[in-house]
């Protein structure tokens, strides 16, 4: 018999007592004070809901080690505050721990009698969190407990959503006209998009006509076919002649 044949039954026996040795010493010391949080940064998160988040986190945190992070119970703490999306951790052995908070962003605000509820692009209701200098959607559609399911409230947000930032800026009021979904601009026309579909599109038709000096004074833009938008409403352009001497 070879001679590490003769040995091998030694070696394997060998490494059974060291692992038998070492687990409860890593047990241990995946949940021992030596490796406990002691520091936690939060960072990904602002706006009114942004300290209680903060401190919600660093508390479950802290009851947990650098060896033994549980995102699940970090969710859990912030259950409350549908603004968070999802997290990502990072230890900083042995004490540190870093949370980045994946937040959702509020693209509009659904009216519901007298209230305002901030809303997602996938239609997650952020209740709690602020609407100011949101666009307010007037328009009613089927929603449960956390979020919109379908209808054409739905369709409004991801309308709102596919807003280029500085005309979503600039939008008051999404409703239901004569022409469809319709939305009201501060200090702009009015614009007409008919159906959710294509929103890419009639906003980008929407951003290049608002740019164009033709259409400066329109009163609204039907946007419907955003091949051939169309500005109307114009007020005619007064020219200032004089008779001759």
């Amino acid at each position: 018999m070879a001679p590490f044949a003769r040995r091998r039954p030694r070696v394997v026996l060998g490494i059974a007592v060291l692992l038998a040795v070492l687990a409860p010493l890593a047990l241990w010391l995946r949940t021992s004070s030596l490796v406990a949080v002691e520091r936690v940064s939060v960072t990904g998160i602002d706006g009114t809901q942004a300290a209680q988040i903060k401190r919600a986190l660093t508390s479950a945190g802290r009851d947990m080690t650098t060896l033994d992070v549980r995102e699940r119970a970090l969710l859990s703490a912030v259950a409350a505050y549908p603004i968070v999306r999802s997290l990502r951790t990072e230890t900083d052995f042995p004490h540190g721990l870093k949370i980045v908070v994946n937040a959702y962003e509020p693209v509009a605000a659904l009216r519901s009698g007298a209230g305002l509820t901030a809303v997602a692009a996938d239609g997650t209701l952020l209740r709690g969190t602020a609407t100011r200098g949101l666009p307010v959607v007037a328009v009613g559609g089927r929603r449960g407990a956390h979020r919109l399911r379908r209808g054409e409230a739905l369709g409004a947000v991801r309308l709102m959503a596919a807003a280029p930032r500085a005309l979503r800026g600039r939008v008051a009021r999404v409703y239901r006209g004569p022409r469809g979904l319709t939305t009201t601009m501060d200090n702009g026309p009015k614009l007409y998009f008919g159906g959710a579909t294509r929103p890419g599109a009639k906003w980008g038709a929407a951003a290049q006509v608002l740019a164009s000096s033709t259409s400066r004074g329109a009163a609204y833009l039907d946007l419907r076919i955003p091949e051939r938008p169309v500005a109307g409403g114009l007020k005619p352009r007064s020219e200032n002649t004089q008779a001759p001497l």
